[in-house]
């Protein structure tokens, strides 16, 4: 069968692009891949294929050589066997990889300074230590080692062979360490605090003293006897009147692309672009502690399998995902995304006095993947509805940072076991939404209400007037709660039978606040978190809002580098960006695990349909004409 052109990569093309380098740059032994991915082809040649059709296949990579500490961008022709692009991007540091953490846990954990100063903590077993790596900001990069591929480290140390390691920080202890070389650079032992010894931090439950397991929880099953809804072949998905192709890649994880229903274009792609993490306490422990999981780790490489029962109930369908290592050697997340449906209650109702009730259940497509990022688990969740809405959840869990404390508790967290807090952070979602509603030419505009003054036209002060505005410039937007501020992207040249554009509305509902001045490194580095809202017009380079480079940054190359620039965004190609998530200020509740934490966004269809676009689904499956 003929590769679609946005397929993702299979396992020998990887390893066919990790060759051409071998033999026409000389990346040998001493490199590393951090990133192979599809270079997607242009969108007009995604939207002319047809089954059968070749289109030409191209891979993305990014690799860097340990020795030199230099960096290079090349794109390589699968087709042709040949390089076509090769590009240094000197002073810029690649994505960590999942081969980096590990090494430098196995380097680190051997080196006899390292034992010594665990051993002047009173830990001894070695196998119980769990030493966790983190990416650096530049300007927080000890000056000594500036100009390194550095990162720095928290010590943990487990109870139990397999108990929690993160209840039990070792605090004032932190490594610096050469990730070419894998060279302990510096140990920071700054300061210790007595192990708290009413902690308890253990979740598994045969770990945790004196807990019963309930008995009266029944079974619960999900069936649909005569089959499902859905319909898979290769990587295209259909469902009722949706359809899409899946994509997945070792930075975004889930792509989602093509995104069409009723035969009618809605995105031509979506998925999270970039996840920043800053936290909010300024001592030793944690002031350097900001993450950015997508930029700096990359989603997909932090994917885990799915289990049916588990992370999804019903009749599922699986997709597997194929990426790389640093050595540019495929390997296979099995059941990487889920795809199944759900009930979702009643879509619409009315009762009459003479026709009675009529009633229809509503019902969900859901698309998902699950990635561990060290301490905490982000559950993505992207579902379709009869109506034509679309919505993405994020259900945040895991385990919380903490550290232990004596004397007075610390003010930048909450408490949440003896002697033990967990710092207040934040965690940033950015959403790259390509739309394409029904037409390549679309505008962003942005809606409000006003309360018109009480007069002659507004006697009792009752009236609302929404208004509208194009968008005409790219850039940054706020919402307002007072005025209901609102955007959608509508087609400039399709209108529905009632004289409006066609659009799709963005329905935020967890944007927040950075609070964090311009001179602060987040700012510096993720100045996207600056707004809920932007949007930029389409360029196939600009993908990344806080740059392709987040791994040691000094300034976010991204989304407010790039809106400087002013360019029109008025019937065009265009882009929106939404920046969501949670601020977090830690509950008791949320230790030792952390029950779901939920955010999610909606887009709208929006005078894009005539009417209500399903009163031709069925009743239930009763059979009942009407429900009583």
């Amino acid at each position: 069968m003929t590769a679609h052109p946005l397929d993702p990569l299979s396992a020998d093309e990887f390893r066919a692009a990790a060759a051409v380098l071998r033999r026409d740059r000389g990346v040998g032994d001493g490199w590393r891949f951090a990133g192979i991915e599809l270079r997607e082809p242009a969108k007009d040649v995604v939207r002319s294929w047809v089954p059968g059709t070749v289109v030409p296949r191209e891979a993305r990579v990014t690799c860097f050589d340990r020795a030199s500490n230099s960096a290079y961008k090349a794109v390589v022709s699968l087709t042709d066997d040949a390089v076509l692009e090769w590009t240094p991007v000197p002073g810029e540091q690649p994505n960590m990889t999942v081969d980096e953490w590990h090494e430098a846990h196995e380097t680190l954990i051997r080196d006899e300074r390292v034992l010594a100063s665990l051993a002047g903590r009173g830990i001894t077993d070695p196998e119980l230590v769990l030493i966790d790596t983190w990416a650096y900001g530049h300007s927080l990069i000890p000056q000594q080692f500036a100009g390194r591929r550095v990162g720095w480290t928290d010590v943990w140390v487990r109870e139990t062979p397999n108990g929690n390691p993160y209840a039990h920080p070792v605090n004032g202890l932190h490594h610096v360490v050469d990730l070419n070389t894998m060279e302990l650079l510096d140990i920071e032992d700054t300061f210790r605090v007595e192990a708290p010894t009413g902690a308890m931090g253990e979740y598994v439950p045969s770990l945790v003293p004196g807990l019963v397991e309930r008995t009266d929880v029944k079974p619960f099953e999900l069936t649909q006897p005569e089959g499902v809804s859905l319909s898979m072949e290769g990587n295209e998905l259909r469902w009722l009147d949706w359809s899409m192709r899946i994509g997945f890649n070792h930075r975004e994880g889930l792509v989602l692309h093509r995104v069409s229903i009723d035969g009618r274009s809605v995105a031509h792609r979506m998925s999270f672009a970039e996840m920043v993490v800053p936290y909010r306490d300024p001592s030793t422990d944690h002031y350097r502690r900001t993450a950015f999981d997508i930029g700096e780790w990359g989603l997909g490489f932090m994917t885990t399998s799915l289990e049916l029962g588990c992370d999804c109930l019903g009749e599922i369908t699986y997709l597997d995902a194929v990426l790389h290592d640093s050595h540019g050697e495929p390997y296979t997340i099995t059941n990487a995304v889920c795809i199944h449906e759900e009930d979702d209650g009643v879509l619409w109702k009315h009762v009459d006095e003479h026709a009675g009730a009529e009633v229809r259940r509503s019902r969900r497509l859901v698309v998902s993947f699950h990635a561990t990022v060290a301490n905490y688990e982000y559950l993505t969740y992207w579902r379709f509805y009869p109506d034509g809405q679309i919505e993405c959840e994020v259900r945040a869990t895991g385990i919380m940072v903490t550290s232990a404390f004596e004397g007075t508790p610390p003010e930048h967290g909450t408490v949440v076991d003896d002697h033990t807090y967990a710092p207040a952070h934040q965690h940033f979602i950015v959403a790259r939404l390509d739309l394409e509603v029904d037409t390549p030419d679309n505008t962003v505009v942005q809606s409000h209400t006003e309360v018109p003054p009480i007069g002659p036209d507004n006697p009792y002060g009752m009236a609302l007037t929404p208004r509208k505005q194009p968008i005409t410039t790219e850039g940054g937007f706020d919402l307002d709660w007072a005025s209901q501020r609102g955007f959608s992207v509508t087609s400039a040249s399709r209108r529905n039978a009632w004289g409006a554009p066609t659009s799709y509305k963005l329905v935020p509902t967890a944007a927040i606040p950075a609070l964090a001045g311009p001179e602060s490194p987040l700012m510096q580095r993720a100045g996207v978190v600056a707004h809920p809202v932007w949007v930029s017009p389409f360029d196939p380079e600009e993908r990344w809002p806080s740059g392709e480079f987040c791994n040691q940054s000094s300034r976010d190359a991204g989304l407010p580098e790039w809106t400087r620039a002013g360019r029109s965004v008025e019937a065009t190609d265009v882009v929106l960006w939404h920046v969501f998530g949670l601020h977090h200020v830690p509950r008791v509740e949320d230790w030792p695990v952390m029950p779901v934490d939920v955010v999610r966004f909606e887009l709208k269809p929006t005078g894009f349909f005539d009417r209500n676009p399903t009163l031709a689904m069925p009743p239930s499956a009763s059979g009942k004409p009407h429900c009583h």
